[in-house]
């Protein structure tokens, strides 16, 4: 892989779907995964197969059905983890078995009850066992940014020396902030992975908000594989979300000079399938793919809009298959985002007309939230009546 080139390995149907009010049945699941295939991510986490029959039957079906992308099952180390994933994935064109096993201290003791030394055999034995069954294993240290930094290197030693060629760095419950995050990666790229052919993952939740602002600075410390969701989805606040993601590269590749395989055009309409599956619209602010993302209320940045949209767009809607930016007509709005819909609705009227018009306009839209077209062509009505009398 280039080093500049940033593998997009999504979630959406494993970490997302257990989002609250976001799970997917089998056949939405495959309707998914076959989007995100067309998007052009790298990797596709279908499920956790030994969880339930469901998730193995999803993770068979996706393997089957997308054969021109990689398709990654989630294990615990455990024998019989393993083996179900291994075989959910038996006709998949390109297998990855993803195993991880928490490596904090409060996850040790308080969740596995296990010692530092038995999570380490752990990981050894599970991580060969994967190996027998696929030629790509990723190995995850399940709440990495609260571990012990020189007792998570070496358990990502152990899982490199048995076989892992992806080492994933999750900050599992969001606790990280992204210098810190950045120093964390490089430790792990200086004391584990040095010259090796290891690729290291990031997997970064939302809790406090800085998702995608760790995983942009993991991206700059050397991770070259960035695990994420559609419409950051996933558990309690989310998880770094893909179409954020792949647009501050896109946008700022100035700074940030790395390319993924996105076909940036997909980002909303796969954003709108994800929606419609689960039934749960993003928020109307949400970057990228929020219905106000490409929105102007107020009169002057309406102005600057009409005369240029990089007055007050980084993006156009065009390069992530919006259609077009859209001026939301309400009591911040200005003459000449007036002047302009009157237009796309066929009407030709003089300045007088529209100094009518808008003071018409202005005194609705103190009374109603969203104004309509109807509204504007009733007002112009009034206001024709009222010249001719």
């Amino acid at each position: 892989m280039p080093p500049h080139r940033v593998s997009i390995f999504d979630t959406t149907l494993r970490d997302g779907e257990q989002s609250p009010g976001c799970s997917m049945n089998l056949t939405e699941k495959v309707r998914m995964a076959k989007k995100l295939q067309d998007l052009g991510v790298d990797i596709i986490e279908a499920g956790f197969p030994v969880a339930s029959d469901g998730d193995f039957a999803a993770v068979r079906a996706v393997a089957a059905q997308c054969r021109h992308v990689k398709v990654a099952a989630l294990c615990r180390t455990a024998e019989l983890d393993v083996a179900r994933a291994a075989e959910a994935l038996k006709y998949a064109a390109h297998p990855r078995i993803h195993a991880f096993v928490a490596t904090s201290d409060i996850h040790l003791e308080h969740k596995l009850k296990k010692t530092r030394a038995q999570v380490i055999e752990m990981t050894r034995a599970a991580v060969r066992q994967a190996r027998d069954y696929a030629e790509e294993v990723e190995f995850s240290a399940e709440d990495a940014t609260r571990s012990d930094v020189d007792y998570l290197c070496e358990v990502l030693d152990v899982a490199v020396d048995a076989g892992a060629s992806i080492l994933n760095v999750p900050d599992t419950v969001g606790y990280t902030t992204p210098m810190e995050f950045t120093r964390l990666v490089q430790q792990v790229r200086e004391r584990v992975v040095r010259d090796k052919d290891v690729i290291i993952s990031v997997h970064c939740h939302n809790d406090l908000g800085l998702a995608v602002a760790n995983s942009l600075a993991a991206i700059e410390a050397g991770a070259r594989q960035v695990e994420c969701t559609i419409n950051g989805i996933g558990e309690r606040a989310g998880n770094a979300s893909l179409e954020e993601i792949v647009m501050a590269l896109h946008v700022r590749a100035d700074r940030l000079p790395f390319e993924t395989g996105i076909n940036t055009k997909e980002l909303y309409p796969t954003s709108q399938l994800l929606s419609s599956i689960v039934g749960f619209d993003v928020q109307p602010n949400k970057a990228i793919v929020g219905r106000n993302a490409f929105a102007h209320e107020a009169g002057i940045h309406q102005h600057g809009v009409i005369n240029n949209p990089l007055c007050y767009e980084i993006m156009t809607p065009e390069s992530v298959g919006v259609p077009a930016n859209s001026l939301v007509l309400g009591k911040h709005s200005g003459r000449h985002a007036l002047s302009l819909r009157y237009m796309e609705l066929g009407y030709d009227i003089t300045a007088a007309e529209l100094d009518a018009a808008y003071t018409s306009f202005t005194n609705l839209a103190d009374r109603k939230k969203r104004i309509y077209d109807q509204d504007l062509i009733s007002l112009l009505g009034a206001v024709t009546r009222e010249r001719a009398a």
